[in-house]
């Protein structure tokens, strides 16, 4: 999981605004001023308040509404000696209370996807009350409208590319005997021959993996609205063996996911070595960051699917 960005008092933009106002009504007894803990943004409807109902959000604080011009903010009100910048600036770096958070503000943001079209915003997202809250909203009213509307009826799926030496040696690959260089008149340069012989087996691996991966895209493309392509996942990121080729991210028609998961997956399926792997469904966590007119974006959380 990369780590996220916090966000000023505009949405996407990290941390808390230098300014200052009072902060919200709570029922909380806080021993500082509180802050306003913001998840995504949806329309002002009955899902938006079956949500608030029965889900708990960071901490276990309720889930609230903030309102204007027919949309909502799904927000929770939590206590700004936790969430303030600099709290949160050391809580991000500890990866425990990181994943803490992550889970917390996903799990809304998935509770208010299954209700509605939502636009999650970036983990971390703090504003200092619920009216500057308010004014966001009401300042990219018709963008947030448009953006809902264009959303609204898919689902986000997640198409990753693998190369792993090891699949292709138990499937049978290049690197089994069929491709053993001949016998050497040494030990010495029987090793050297293998060497060369495991790197080319590699290398074209890697091709096959690079063919399987611009064939996969081609064919997600014809079934999705729109494309993001992430960087590769590394290491321990990508959860999985071997090397992470592609990872991309697409809009996808509801009802059509498991067709569109069939013809991508099925791309691979002759090629030793080589795995697609489709994630989700997924709130549009990739496709709510437009950029606007005056530099702000709607972010998007960063955890790895």
């Amino acid at each position: 999981m990369s780590t996220p960005e916090m966000a000023h008092g505009a949405p996407g933009a990290p941390g808390r605004e230098p300014d200052a106002r009072p902060g919200p009504r709570s029922a909380e007894p806080f021993a500082a001023p509180s802050v306003v803990y913001v998840y995504g943004i949806g329309r002002d409807d009955e899902g938006a308040r079956r949500l608030v109902r029965r889900v708990r959000g960071v901490d276990g604080h309720a889930v609230e509404l903030v309102a204007a011009g027919g949309l909502v903010a799904l927000v929770s009100v939590v206590p700004g000696e936790v969430f303030d910048e600099a709290a949160l600036r050391r809580q991000l770096e500890d990866l425990t209370r990181l994943e803490e958070i992550a889970r917390s503000h996903h799990a809304v943001v998935d509770a208010a996807f299954a209700e509605s079209v939502v636009l999650p915003l970036r983990l971390a997202t703090v504003y200092l009350d619920e009216g500057r809250v308010a004014d966001m909203l009401a300042g990219h009213l018709a963008h947030f409208t448009e953006l809902l509307a264009w959303l609204d009826g898919h689902v986000e799926l997640g198409v990753k590319v693998h190369a792993d030496p090891e699949a292709m040696t138990a499937a049978g690959g290049p690197t089994e005997e069929a491709t053993a260089p001949a016998p050497a008149t040494s030990p010495g340069r029987a090793y050297l021959q293998q060497r060369r012989q495991h790197r080319r087996s590699t290398e074209e691996l890697y091709r096959s993996a690079g063919v399987v991966a611009a064939e996969v895209t081609k064919v997600a493309q014809e079934r999705a609205r729109a494309t993001v392509a992430h960087r590769p996942q590394q290491g321990e990121l990508s959860g999985r063996r071997g090397v992470n080729i592609s990872n991309h991210a697409y809009l996808v028609p509801m009802g059509t996911e498991e067709r569109f998961r069939e013809d991508v997956e099925a791309v691979a399926r002759a090629v030793p070595g080589v795995r697609v792997e489709v994630t989700g469904p997924w709130a549009p966590y990739s496709f709510a960051t437009p950029s606007m007119a005056d530099g702000e974006s709607v972010a998007d959380g960063g955890v790895s699917r």
